[in-house]
């Protein structure tokens, strides 16, 4: 997996994580119910990313975030779900 510069945009209702690479963007997006609640929505790999491992880079960066904030995760986003039944060890932050 390559090693990812990956960028937070963190608002009042909703946030995302992005990689960023020349115009192309893979993105992993989430709603803010309430301080210690997210609901992950929508994972978006183009694909020039397709295969690098973009996507689980986004879903591993968004799992740190939660375990240091203390944020518990929603895992509406088919990725995120599919993921996150793949790796039991990342289960504290999945209601």
């Amino acid at each position: 997996m390559a090693d990812f510069a990956i960028t937070r945009e963190h608002g009042a209702t909703k946030g995302r994580y992005v990689i960023r690479q020349g115009s192309d963007e893979a993105e992993l997006t989430y709603s803010i119910t309430t301080p210690t609640l997210i609901i992950a929505d929508h994972t978006a790999v183009p694909d020039a990313f397709r295969g690098t491992g973009a996507g689980l880079a986004l879903f591993m960066r968004l799992v740190e975030d939660a375990r240091a904030e203390g944020v518990k995760i929603v895992p509406l986003c088919p990725f995120v779900n599919a993921t996150r039944k793949k790796h039991p060890e990342w289960a504290d932050v999945f209601v």
